[in-house]
């Protein structure tokens, strides 16, 4: 017996190398994406279990829920998103000018 494993991809042609790539690609971002959905919901649970303590606290809630929404929205609809970024504009300046 070899010490060293048997590469069977070397042995296949490049069509089924390539399949193989694609579907071990596809798995591997499957599961990135299954991660980071359950830290999604981890972290939104967070939000929903902990009310918000000061302003800034609110306004990085609505931040996240609006940067939702916007990804939600149609390339085209740009009156939506330039509204969405006026209000997250609003945000950081209020919550720039805020007194400690």
């Amino acid at each position: 017996m070899s010490e060293k494993p048997f590469d069977l991809d070397k042995h296949r042609g490049m069509a089924a190398q390539k399949a193989t790539e694609l579907r071990r690609k596809l798995a591997e971002v499957e599961g990135h994406a299954r991660e980071l959905r359950d830290q999604q919901s981890a972290f939104e649970n967070q939000l929903l279990s902990t009310p918000a303590a000061t302003w800034p606290e609110a306004a990085a809630k609505a931040r996240y829920v609006l940067n939702l929404y916007v990804a939600s929205l149609s390339p085209g609809d740009t009156r939506h998103r330039n509204l969405v970024s006026a209000i997250i504009d609003d945000f950081a300046r209020l919550t720039r000018d805020e007194p400690e």
